[in-house]
Formats: C-alpha cells, structure tokens, sequence
C-alpha cells in the first residue's frame, strides 16, 4: 500500500493509512455516482488512501438493495486502476441477503462484496454487529479461511462487547488463527461513553487500532448545528439532538473558540482531538460533496496543544 507522509501503521497489520478514513455511507444514498466519484478522487489526491464501506450501505435509502456503495467503489477502483493505492474496508452481517455471522454467512457475503468492488481481495473485513448467538470460535474461523484463502488480508471488529472481543483474541491467539488487528466502535466528542473504559483499554492492551464511526456525531461536529438553524440533511434530526444536551452545547462553545484561535473549520478540531485519543488510528468522515472534504483531510495537519486537548476533555466529560 502507499503511504502518505501522514499515514499511520493500522494496528498490528501491514497496512498504514491516511489519519482520516472516508466513509463510504453516502455513496448511491446522499451521493450518486458521478458526485461519489469526485469525492473519492478529491480524497485520493489530497493523499488520502482508507476508504470505508459496508454490504449494507445503503439498503436503508428508498428503492435500494444494499450494495449500492461497494458497486460505485468497485467502478471507481476500476476506472482509476488504482486498487493497488487503496485499502478498502468493508463488513459482514446486516445486508438483507447475507444477515448474521454463521460461517457459511460470513464466507458467501465476502464473495458477494468481492464482486461488487470487482477486487479478489478486501483489504481489511469486519464483523459489522456482533451476533452473541454465534460463537467466537465459528466466527474467527471463517474470518481465517477466507484470509488463508486470500480474499482477505486483516480481519477487524465492530459494535462487540469488551467480553466478546476478548473471547475472539484469546481464541485467535490459541488456536493459531487470523486475529483482530481493528476496531470500529461509536466515538466522538459528545459520545465518549460507548468506548471510553473497558473496550479501549482492551484494544489498548492487544494492540488494536480504533477507526471510530460517528466520529462528527452524524454532522453536529461541524457546527453547522445552531439553535435556531435548519440543516438540510438526511442525518439532520439525529444530529440536532445534541443541542438539547449541556455537553452538546458546552463542547461546541469549546470547538468554537479553538477554531477561531487556529483559523480553521470546527469539523478539523473535532477529528484532530478524536484523532489525538489512545488507540485512535483513523476517525471516519464521509462527504456528500467535494466542498465538504478539506476541512476532513486537514485532521492529519493539525495537532492540538495540551490546552486545548484538555479545554475538550472537560467540555465533553
């Protein structure tokens, strides 16, 4: 993979990555092709090279299947030629077609999203929701087949328990097998709780990458959430929600005042503090529009100083 003079190492992998991954959600939902395909080669050549999907993104959206966003990547990478310069990430277990994480599941979803990227491998795979009901021990070991097969290089976890993923490792680690070298958990300024603790002092200890999701909290991280203002948007609601919050209000005051001070987007201080955490490798961000990007790529330029990382931390606490 290349690497950027920014990229970091993901986790115990080979693969190093660009500090802010792009998330693949909006394309064929908020995005179509041709808008998905400008924003993904405005990412690529701000040096960005970490894109994140899903089997299921977007069968939410009216008149969708699911697969929507791998068929437009999996166009993009064969016009550009470029699959060689990416590391594309996708996921198992909630497209209608392929739900759960049973080994016959997990394998014949992989196959489906291989053709939709029109790649013979996925760079690094999760298990989008865990499936309690399933144990480890099946999971793990199609995730292994399929990277002894080749179609996957790294395998990576998202929404687990602490207990579950310590289960998988430890199996992993037992038995010889392809282990978690990721995590993809629900993390931003204003939601601290779902990760903060138990689950990242475990991926701490086991040397695992965080690529956190919601990382501007559906756009409220932007600021562009004021009371009083109406935003267009599919995510709108979820994200006003935040303004009938203290923290909510108390860590745009914060992020407010930083951006001013440095003279850039609030989006940019959001990520950078998100960014700057323990185990945080790379925060996902998706843009609709190319105009939305500079203030997501920018994360990698910009370090916070001890004041201000710690003027955040107490607004978000």
């Amino acid at each position: 993979m290349t690497a950027t003079t920014s990229s970091r190492k993901l986790g115990s992998s080979d693969l190093e990555v660009f500090p802010l991954a792009l998330g693949g959600n909006v394309f064929g939902w908020t995005a179509d092709e041709d808008r998905s395909f400008a924003v993904l080669d405005a990412y690529t050549a701000a040096g960005g090279n970490f894109v994140d999907t899903a089997d299921v993104y977007s069968a939410w959206a009216e008149g969708n299947r699911g697969g929507e966003s791998e068929t437009i990547l999996g166009k993009w990478l064969q016009a550009r030629g470029n699959r060689s310069e990416v590391v594309v990430a996708t996921k198992v277990s909630q497209h209608p077609d392929f739900r759960g994480l049973s080994a016959a599941n997990i394998k014949a979803a992989a196959d489906a999203s291989l053709r939709r990227l029109r790649t013979d491998h996925i760079d690094l795979y999760y298990t989008h929701y865990d499936r309690p009901e399933v144990p480890v021990e099946e999971i793990i070991g199609a995730l292994d087949e399929l990277v002894r097969a080749g179609k996957v290089r790294h395998i990576a976890a998202s929404n687990i328990s602490a207990e579950r993923l310590r289960e998988s490792l430890d199996f992993s680690d037992r038995e010889g097998l392809a282990r978690y070298v990721a995590l993809q958990p629900h993390y931003n300024l204003v939601s601290r709780d779902t990760y903060e603790g138990e689950l990242q002092d475990l991926a701490e200890r086991s040397g695992l990458a965080a690529v956190p999701y919601y990382a501007l909290a559906a756009g409220f991280l932007t600021g562009k959430y004021r009371p009083g203002t109406t935003v267009e948007s599919a995510r709108a609601q979820g994200a006003a929600r935040h303004l009938e919050t203290g923290r909510g209000r108390r860590v745009l005051g914060a992020l407010d005042e930083i951006a001013a001070a440095r003279g850039v987007p609030v989006a940019t201080v959001a990520l950078a503090w998100l960014a700057s955490r323990p185990t945080v490798v790379a925060p996902i961000a998706s843009a609709r529009t190319v105009e939305q990007l500079p203030a997501l790529v920018a994360v990698g330029e910009l370090t916070l100083t001890e004041a201000e990382t710690a003027r955040l931390d107490e607004a978000s606490a």
